[in-house]
């Protein structure tokens, strides 16, 4: 192997190997496409089309991964010459056969440039795909064009409407790649583009394969409902449902344009703000100082809802567990539950059998603490009651090993209250799981008073272990997202007695794009839950402060959300949809009457407006507090665990782009309203500015 060319500075190294060029693709750290890597790729293909010698050629990554993806800094800007569809055509367009050969990731620019190369070969485990419309966009570089030539138009458009990433194998069966390596990847990347002797295969010239219409139909139905109805989504699916339809030059124009559009659209923008901030957010410069201790064995403590759904995370992380609680009712309830769980996820072909049972496998159930003595760390998801909770961690203290980690699973309790019972304080944080804990993203880690380095950044990796998104908090009452949710549920209590009805505040909310609005949400959580921790306060809270009665009321009638059959709405049964609720809507109006209230109606702008200058004002007092260590975690929080509209981007991102000083009126409108008790956050700790 001898080398023929280094484009320094360039990220492109040029080598033979015999009469094969292999052109290495090097963009250290983690090897996006970037402008470099794009002259450089150009640079390449000139020397290798001018050389005589040269038969073909392999494009591969220099270090664990193919692209994966573009740099997206880049997106914000007008798109440097020489762009993505520029390299791709003279991949086409040159007289040698090129081979893309995959490993690690090759991801939405990485793959368009595979699918420009006339065939793709990948290593066992390489992960391929198209995820632009996770980031309001939609591929650019001939994405929408080749793809489905290769897979068909139905699977091409689950695959870049979803934009989810595809295993190898999966990609074999569906025409994303033609080989898996069985050697060395190299090496038979080489050799198969010296078996094309020169020939071209380029995609665009592949028939597209034919699919049954209905089936077509429901596809593009299916992906525009769960997106609610994104414009990008419906972008996709047009140029993808264009092919074989136009000519593929006018394709390749028409995706292109669409592109160029979307990625300076607001979603766009948004999508982009937020994957940044999940990048920031599971960071913390204390954590860096210290070491993250291997997790292997779990223990948790609490066999109800949380902790079956936290036993499940684990299992499918491949952790060994140990669910341990002293009712043996609950315990054989939350076997079953794990179980069934699997069950559906294998009938549902999510899981093979085999996977489910070695997951099984490693659940241990018992009714004593005793099987926790060996565990790495061990998370308590009992009732939210701090005395409880506080036995419960006393108890973990006299059976754990030193050096085992105690996690809580409370949604708002003081942790170094609980922590403050054990011998160990500095391994104490809290892990906040969201439900359904198995399949919620979000992970709220809770650095306590104690905690130390170790702890926390032991927390932080056991997100990534299970595929969570890790926002770090402190032990702040509500921690971050459960005080914001609080005061935005506050505001929407306040429009009930101002005006607004259930249905009303709810519409409104989920026309905006929250998955739920308030009050369903309520109902579906169980409005007891909410009462419990009010009736808790009552000897706390400033008797001059607003107090919406409405929600006690709907608890003293017995109406307790769906499990009830009744609570802010009527429900006919068990999972039947929700109804209005004449008596509900009769106690809310004389509610407002006894509070001295005069009702008026209320536009839907304006109960989102309000709803979100509730969420803003707690964002900034979230900062100021030191719950959230950045306004960005506070993003991050609201998307991921609290139905906040990702293509907004959270309540700050939000914020950024309103007036500003209408956006200070608002919240000093919101204070008076809320009356005393009721602080004003500083908005320039969000980066909104002075009005």
């Amino acid at each position: 192997m001898t080398a023929t060319g280094n484009f320094a500075p360039s990220p492109i190294r040029l080598e033979r190997q015999g009469a094969v060029a292999v052109i290495i693709i090097d963009n250290r750290p983690i090897n996006v496409g970037s402008h470099a890597v794009r002259t450089g790729l150009l640079d390449a293909i000139k020397a290798i089309d001018t050389d005589p010698s040269i038969k073909g050629a392999v494009l591969i990554g220099g270090d664990r991964s193919f692209i994966v993806g573009s740099d997206l800094k880049e997106f914000d800007l007008p798109l440097a010459e020489p762009q993505l569809p520029a390299v791709i055509a003279a991949i086409e367009s040159s007289p040698k056969p090129f081979v893309a050969a995959l490993h690690g990731a090759a991801l939405g620019g990485g793959y368009e440039l595979a699918l420009g190369c006339d065939a793709r070969i990948a290593a066992p485990g390489t992960l391929v795909g198209l995820p632009e419309t996770t980031l309001g966009m939609i591929p650019g570089a001939g994405g929408t064009q080749r793809l489905p030539r290769l897979t068909g138009t139905v699977a091409a458009i689950d695959l870049i409407t979803s934009g989810r990433r595809v295993g190898a194998d999966e990609a074999l069966r569906l025409g994303m790649v033609d080989i898996i390596a069985h050697g060395d990847l190299r090496e038979e990347a080489v050799n198969l583009a010296l078996h094309y002797d020169g020939r071209k295969a380029p995609v665009l010239e592949k028939n597209l394969p034919t699919d049954d219409p209905d089936r077509e139909e429901l596809a593009a139905a299916a992906a525009l409902r769960k997106s609610r109805n994104r414009p990008h989504i419906a972008e996709a699916i047009r140029h993808i449902r264009a092919v074989g339809r136009i000519p593929a030059a006018q394709g390749l124009l028409n995706e292109r344009a669409a592109f160029q559009n979307l990625r300076i659209a607001p979603d766009a923008k948004a999508l982009r703000h937020l994957f940044f901030a999940e990048r920031e957010a599971g960071r913390s410069a204390f954590a860096r100082t210290g070491e993250a201790k291997k997790i292997d064995r779990v223990g948790i403590l609490g066999a109800g809802t949380m902790g079956t759904g936290i036993a499940l995370a684990a299992l499918a992380a491949g952790l060994t567990v140990r669910l341990v609680d002293n009712a043996e009712v609950a315990l054989m309830r939350g076997r079953k539950a794990i179980e069934d769980q699997l069950a559906r996820r294998v009938t549902q072909k999510r899981l093979r059998q085999s996977a489910a049972d070695a997951q099984l496998g490693r659940l241990h159930i018992a009714s004593s603490m005793d099987v926790f003595a060996d565990c790495d760390l061990v998370i308590e998801a009992v009732i939210e009651d701090l005395s409880v909770k506080r036995d419960a961690f006393a108890a973990l203290d006299r059976v754990v090993r030193p050096g085992t980690l105690l996690a809580s699973n409370t949604s708002y309790l003081d942790i170094d209250r609980v922590a403050e019972v054990t011998s160990r304080p500095a391994d104490v944080l809290g892990l906040h799981f969201f439900s359904p804990a198995h399949a919620t993203r979000l992970l709220e880690v809770v650095r306590a008073e104690a905690t130390s380095a170790d702890a926390l950044a032991t927390g932080i990796a056991l997100a990534g272990q299970l595929g969570k998104q890790a926002v770090i908090a402190r032990n702040v009452f509500g921690f971050i997202g459960n005080r914001i949710y609080a005061a935005y549920r506050r505001e929407c209590e306040f429009m009930l007695e101002d005006g607004a009805l259930p249905h009303e505040v709810d519409d409104a909310l989920e026309a905006f794009g929250f998955a739920m609005g308030p009050f369903a949400v309520a109902d579906m959580s169980g409005l007891d839950i909410a009462w419990r921790m009010r009736q808790a306060q009552t000897g706390r809270r400033d008797p001059a402060a607003r107090y919406v009665k409405i929600p006690d009321l709907l608890c003293e009638a017995g109406r307790l959300g769906q499990k009830a059959g009744a609570g802010y709405y009527s429900y006919g049964g068990p999972g039947q949809e929700k109804g209005r609720d004449p008596e509900v809507e009769a106690l809310i109006v004389e509610a407002s009457r006894e509070a001295g209230r005069t009702r008026t109606s209320i536009a839907p702008d304006t109960i989102v407006r309000r709803a979100l200058i509730a969420m803003v004002n707690e964002a900034a007092l979230a900062i100021e507090d030191g719950a959230a260590e950045t306004p960005a975690s506070i993003d991050v929080t609201m998307t991921n665990g609290y139905g906040f509209p990702r293509w907004i981007g959270g309540p700050v991102h939000w914020a950024r782009q309103q007036e500003t000083t209408a956006l200070h009126i608002d919240c000093d409108e919101l204070v008076r309203q809320a009356g005393s008790g009721t602080r004003r956050g500083n908005l320039e700790l969000l980066d909104v500015g002075q009005p």
